[in-house]
């Protein structure tokens, strides 16, 4: 491992000053990407910025019925919540379902974010890979990669998002805020990673030298009838070959609004905006849910070992709506 400075910040605008003055250096929150990347030589950075004691730990409801979550909330904390738990549930259980206790103590939401592929050649330094050496090719394509991108990848990339919390923040709508040395701002999640195309070591449109300050759920009473489900190759702590969060309000037999969000099959959370469309007015019956998401699915493009991917998350659309739609009932 190279030789790195450390340094503890207590405030954002010293933490961001920093990062300023040294290119070179990385935000460190509960460390359990950062710190593992920093042992395979994937990442070697000059300086390590510990922002654990920023005064953003908090969550807090909003005026308007949101929630803001701090950047350093750990995912023990915001998994235990119980506005979460009652207002977003399948926030709560996409976080539970993401990590060993011991990862959710330490692991952040900011860092949660920003954690990076947990794909093997990425990680693999003996190894080509266009996220981490740009122009080098993607090997995976030709490789291994049976749990790998079926949307929105490209030539260049086809590595997977890892992260849970984020596919349920995608269904929800949330809104990542940022401190910059210009000051704040702030994007919805939807929009804070970029589409691969042919520059995937490009992976936020988050401006450079910001810190991740929180992030805002804006008031969704569908959350309310929430649920996050994952499938993994091991009943233990793994990462998922497909996920899914998924939000419904029904009346009467018919899709009032519906929230949907799909993990582990692209780069970024997949937010299923045409199936929600193809939902909505219409009746929540099976055949509805699996028509929707067909639809959705209808522009995979699969690589020899990974299209079990687009039966699995029809299933999940069809199994998860239905147990929303009864749960709804009773």
């Amino acid at each position: 491992m190279r030789e790195f400075g450390y340094e503890r910040v207590f405030d954002v605008s010293g933490a961001v000053a920093l990062l300023g003055a040294d290119p070179d250096a990385r935000f460190l929150g509960g460390g359990t990407n950062l710190v593992d990347l920093m042992k395979t030589g994937v990442e070697r950075p000059a300086r390590l910025i510990d922002v654990r004691e920023l005064p953003l730990d908090r969550i807090e409801s909003a005026r308007d019925g949101g929630l803001r979550i701090g950047a350093t909330v750990t995912n023990s904390d915001l998994a235990a919540h119980p506005e979460v738990r009652r207002r977003y549930p399948a926030l709560s259980q996409a976080v539970l379902a993401g990590a060993s206790g011991q990862l959710r103590n330490m692991a952040t939401v900011g860092g949660n974010l920003l954690q990076r592929t947990r794909c093997g050649y990425f990680t693999d330094l003996t190894k080509p890979c266009n996220k981490r050496a740009p122009g080098s090719g993607c090997p995976a394509i030709e490789g291994e990669h049976h749990n790998h991108a079926i949307l929105g990848a490209s030539g260049h990339c086809v590595a997977t998002h890892p992260s849970d919390m984020a596919v349920a923040l995608a269904a929800f709508d949330a809104v990542v805020g940022y401190e910059t040395a210009d000051g704040p701002g702030e994007l919805p999640l939807t929009e804070l990673y970029r589409p691969v195309g042919d520059t995937p070591h490009l992976e936020t449109t988050l401006p450079a030298g910001a810190l991740i300050t929180g992030v805002t759920l804006p008031p969704a009473p569908v959350a309310a009838l929430s649920r996050y489900r994952k499938v993994r190759e091991r009943a233990s702590y793994a990462f998922a070959i497909g996920s899914i969060a998924a939000a419904l309000d029904v009346q009467d037999g018919v899709v009032r609004e519906v929230r949907l969000a799909f993990g582990a099959v692209a780069s970024r959370p997949w937010r299923a905006r045409q199936a929600e469309r193809l939902l909505t007015g219409g009746p929540a019956s099976a055949e509805a849910f699996a028509a929707a998401a067909d639809a959705e699915l209808a522009d995979a493009e699969v690589l020899p070992h990974n299209g079990y991917k687009v039966p699995l998350t029809r299933n999940l659309v069809v199994a998860v709506l239905t147990e929303l739609t009864e749960e709804a009932a009773r």
